[in-house]
């Protein structure tokens, strides 16, 4: 090759790195800010500059850039699985380093209470909306009115704006169908069937102490039978069959799985995914009514990276992040209209459901779980 070659050669590859550094620099400064985009909700990021598509009097446009860096850290009430997914998907999608740690309700009230000086979470994502509404009581979570909170269904929300719901779960009952043949038994379709003599050790329930579903399963029996006390004799009633309470509210999937109880209380989409690992579950919900959860998302007050936090809870409340969840086998109803419909979800409107008032139960629930800790979790069983 000769001279003049090699030099165009050269000039060439100068050109195109050049060219490719130019418009690395261009894509990294751009602001899509006060731009127009086609799918509300969508969250958009180039090297850490993040936009999310929002409706506006001018039409759907995107928000203003925020300039997302450094780290984040998520306490989640949801799957391990799906707590993975969401937030790897977010730094995949922004940059910013996130990382989750799981909880159930009743323990991330705690920590956040007991790090309210200085916060270790960002976001709270997951977990029914009753422990949210305590935590706002608390002052531990802040308002934060995504623009995505449009799309969301108004009763999915909270009125102030601490909260919004990412999914929404129904109580039912988790049955072994091998075990419950073997007590002789069907599978309960009502609370009643759960206070059969037969079933003495052989139904596993989360505390409603430490676990929202079990919090949830609580305030069900207040609201259906009229009050407090009415729903703590029902409980003290059903203790006497209980096996063992375990922390979370997933627990007792793994327990009835195994044989080692035959019915448990869990939200049904947990016992779906159980099944589907090949375990003999079956589910079935209380023909007296049910309760549900609405699984949010909120900032943690005192955030250490708040456009960070903001940014995530647009990503939760997105299509793509949603739709997410029946591909790590979380099938909880999404609460964005416009995701996904899995058969797999449960149908909420096929069911008998309690008028589950999450405010007053938020409202109750400390006075109302010291009550039966003091009360029932401690009494001998039969």
């Amino acid at each position: 090759m000769n001279k003049k070659k090699l030099i165009a050669l050269a000039a060439s590859a100068v050109m195109v790195v050049s060219l490719s550094a130019t418009l690395a620099t261009s894509a990294s400064a751009a602001d899509w800010g006060g731009k127009n985009c086609y799918q509300e909700g969508e969250v958009k990021s180039i090297n850490g500059a993040t936009n999310t598509c929002a409706m506006t009097a001018k039409g759907l446009v995107y928000t203003p850039t925020r300039q997302l860096s450094g780290s984040l850290t998520v306490v989640c009430g949801a799957t391990e699985a799906w707590c993975g997914a969401m937030t790897s998907g977010f730094e995949k999608l922004t940059g910013v380093k996130t990382k989750f740690v799981r909880l159930s309700s009743g323990e991330t009230v705690a920590r956040l209470e007991a790090a309210k000086a200085n916060p270790e979470f960002d976001v709270w994502h997951g977990g029914p909306a009753d422990g949210f509404g305590v935590a706002r009581i608390g002052n531990l979570i802040e308002k934060y009115a995504s623009p995505t909170r449009n799309l969301i269904p108004k009763k999915y929300q909270d009125d102030e704006g601490f909260w919004t719901g990412v999914y929404v779960g129904a109580l039912g009952f988790c049955t072994n169908t091998k075990e419950i043949k073997r007590l002789g038994l069907k599978v309960p379709t009502s609370w009643a069937d759960l206070l059969n003599a037969k079933l003495v050790k052989n139904v596993s329930s989360a505390h409603p102490s430490t676990s929202g579903t079990s919090f949830t399963t609580l305030w069900t029996q207040v609201t259906r039978l009229g009050s407090e006390a009415a729903g703590l004799d029902y409980m003290s009633k059903l203790h006497k069959n209980i096996l063992q309470y375990t922390k979370s509210g997933v627990g007792p999937v793994a327990i009835v799985g195994r044989g080692e109880a035959a019915v448990g209380i869990v939200f049904s989409h947990d016992c779906v995914a159980g099944a589907e690992q090949g375990l003999p579950l079956k589910v079935s919900f209380p023909s007296e009514g049910t309760g549900y959860e609405i699984g949010g998302v909120a900032l943690v007050k005192g955030s250490n990276n708040p456009n960070a936090a903001k940014a995530y809870v647009d990503y939760a409340l997105s299509r793509d992040a949603q739709n997410q969840g029946p591909k790590v086998a979380a099938y909880q109803v999404l609460t964005n209209p416009k995701t996904r419909i899995d058969k797999r979800m449960v149908k909420l409107n096929t069911l008998t459901v309690v008028a589950y008032d999450f405010d007053k139960a938020a409202a109750a629930k400390k006075a109302l779980t010291a009550k039966f800790d003091a009360t029932i979790a401690v009494a001998p069983k039969a």
